[in-house]
C-alpha cells in the first residue's frame, strides 16, 4: 500500500472498483488534505514541481490500492490522465508525466507501465499544479 488515504475535497470518492476494474478520481499533490504546492507549472520550472507531480500519483495510487481485498495485488496500471495547470504556451506537458510515469514504474516494475493522456489546462482545484487519474486492474 502507498500510505495514507486521500482526503476527498467535495461530494465523491477517492477510488470506485467494478470487478477487476478501479477508476481513481482525479489526484492532486495533497498530503493530509492540504496542497503541498501551488500552479501553474512554467517553462524550465518542470523539476520544482517534480515532489508536487509524485504526490499526486502516489495519492492515485493509494486510492486505488485501498480497494483491494486481502490477499489481492494490482496486476496492472492501464491508462493513466495527467491534468497539468500550466502557463499559456506551456508545452512539455508530456515531460510533466514522465515523472508521474517514473513513479508508477518504480513502485510497480512493468505492471505500472501504462499508457496515458497529458493534458494542459488554464487551472485545477485548489490552484493545483497537477491532476492525476488512474484505472487500474486488480
Amino acid at each position: 500500500m502507498s500510505g495514507a488515504q486521500p482526503i476527498p475535497q467535495g461530494d465523491y470518492v477517492a477510488a470506485t472498483r467494478h470487478g477487476g476494474l478501479i477508476h481513481t478520481a482525479g489526484m492532486t499533490p495533497r498530503k493530509d488534505g492540504r496542497m503541498i504546492m501551488t500552479g501553474p507549472i512554467r517553462a524550465g520550472e518542470i523539476e520544482s514541481f517534480e515532489a508536487a507531480v509524485t504526490l499526486a500519483c502516489a495519492n492515485a495510487l493509494a486510492a486505488a490500492e485501498a480497494k483491494l481485498e486481502p490477499g489481492e495485488t494490482l496486476a496492472a496500471i492501464l491508462t493513466m490522465t495527467v491534468y497539468v495547470a500550466a502557463e499559456e504556451g506551456f508545452a512539455e506537458h508530456s515531460k510533466v508525466a514522465d515523472i508521474a510515469s517514473a513513479h508508477l514504474r518504480r513502485r510497480l516494475g512493468s505492471r505500472g507501465q501504462c499508457s496515458r493522456a497529458a493534458v494542459g489546462v488554464a487551472s485545477l482545484p485548489g490552484r493545483a499544479p497537477v491532476e492525476i487519474q488512474i484505472v487500474a486492474a486488480v
